[in-house]
């Protein structure tokens, strides 16, 4: 079974309990990303204000969207449909189906009490040490500084040819075979969107420690964990009109949303939260 299916059967045993709220928009951000990369994100919004992101810098998936928003017929429709489109192999619908499930597992942690704990920090509770060898799936510049500043050193696994090479402390390959020798590994979780999962935590099977982070990860983690993740950080929004507002203009969200952590042992797991429905 793939995470997507895996992460789509959880969703449906939870609208067998009760009726989830249909979609309500679809809000993108402006049409090129600032140098910050603000513009990463789309987000999808339900009738209850549940909002699940999606990244949308994939191929020309921003682009798609942008042009064609309204033919992708969500205002008005049934959230688990679209949620289960993440489960198919378009890239558009892979990016809105993810969306929508992500937006299905915010109601279902509103409904059941949860609220995750707070992200002590950006890089996933790496705590990096000299000498210590450290894998990154995805180029988080902002990141850099933390772990190069501990000492330890960086492999940087990217697809993008023009990126390989070495850096200032650290080196950037195009073989995800590297991350074998590495102890820990920080990712970007773009891999539930571009099929990379499997491939890339097989090659870490030796990593004692495995953080996924970004704004899109705001998935049921069940799945995630019994696949050998240790730690999953994502973005939970507080003010949902100041963060749209926000994402649609490409300014900060940061004063409307917070960084969460979930770890295999701080979460009750899906089974326990569903029995509180």
């Amino acid at each position: 079974m793939s995470f997507s299916s895996d992460y789509i059967t959880q969703l449906e045993r939870f609208a067998e309990r009760a009726p989830l709220p249909r979609v309500r928009a679809l809000h993108l951000p402006p049409a090129r990303p600032d140098a910050d990369n603000r513009g990463e994100f789309c987000a999808l919004e339900l009738e209850d204000g549940s909002l699940g992101l999606s990244y949308v810098l994939l191929d020309d998936t921003l682009e798609r969207l942008r042009d064609g928003a309204d033919a992708f017929a969500l205002v008005g429709a049934d959230a688990l449909a679209v949620a289960r489109r993440y489960a198919g192999i378009d890239g558009i619908e892979k990016t809105l189906g993810f969306a929508a499930a992500n937006a299905v597992t915010r109601c279902f942690y509103d409904r059941a009490g949860f609220r995750p704990d707070n992200s002590a920090d950006s890089i996933g509770q790496l705590q990096p040490a000299s000498g210590e060898r450290i894998g990154m799936i995805g180029l988080f510049m902002p990141l850099l500084g933390r772990i190069l500043g501990a000492g330890a050193q960086l492999i940087v696994v990217e697809l993008r040819p023009e990126l390989a090479g070495e850096r200032d402390g650290y080196r950037v390959t195009l073989d995800a075979g590297e991350l074998a020798e590495c102890g820990k590994v920080i990712s970007t979780s773009t891999l539930l969107l571009n099929d990379s999962l499997d491939r890339m935590l097989a090659c870490c099977r030796d990593a004692r420690w495995f953080a996924m982070i970004g704004p899109s990860a705001g998935c049921l983690p069940d799945a995630l964990f019994a696949r050998g993740v240790t730690f999953l950080g994502g973005s939970w929004v507080d003010d949902r009109k100041a963060f749209i507002e926000a994402l649609r203009s490409g300014e900060s969200r940061g004063a409307s949303a917070r960084k969460y952590a979930l770890s295999a042992d701080s979460y009750p797991g899906f089974a326990t939260l569903l029995l509180r429905i």
